[in-house]
C-alpha cells in the first residue's frame, strides 16, 4: 500500500514563504509523476505543479516563477517550495503519485493571511 504523508503547512503572512514535503513509502522514482495539487474552499481539486521521473516539471500559470518542485531521492521525498505567497494561494494541498493508478496524501493546510 502506498502511503504519502505531507508536511509543512501553516500560517504565514502575504509574501512569505513556505515548504511543504510529501514523503513516501519506497523509492519516489517508481512513480511516472509525482505533483502538487490544492483545494480552495468552495472550488475544485487544481495542479499546482508535477515533477516526472525524467526531472521535467510542469506549473499552474497561477505559481510559475513563484513555487518550485524538487525531490531527495535518498529521502523518498517531494517538496513545494513557495515564495511570494498570496491569498489567493490558501487551500489544501495535496501530494500526489501516478504510475499505472494514482495515489493521494491527507493533504495539508496552507493559509496566507495577515
Amino acid at each position: 500500500q502506498v502511503q504519502l504523508v505531507e508536511s509543512g503547512g501553516g500560517l504565514v503572512q502575504p509574501g512569505g514563504s513556505l515548504r511543504l514535503s510529501c514523503t513516501t513509502s519506497g523509492s519516489i522514482l517508481r512513480f511516472n509523476y509525482m505533483g502538487w495539487y490544492r483545494q480552495a474552499p468552495g472550488k475544485e481539486r487544481e495542479l499546482v505543479a508535477t515533477l516526472s521521473r525524467d526531472g521535467s516539471t510542469n506549473y499552474a500559470d497561477s505559481v510559475k516563477g513563484r513555487f518550485t518542485i524538487s525531490r531527495d531521492n535518498v529521502k523518498n521525498t517531494v517538496y513545494l517550495q513557495m515564495n511570494s505567497l498570496k491569498p489567493d494561494d490558501t487551500a489544501v494541498y495535496y501530494c500526489n503519485a501516478r504510475s499505472l493508478v494514482g495515489y493521494w496524501g491527507q493533504g495539508t493546510q496552507v493559509t496566507v493571511s495577515s
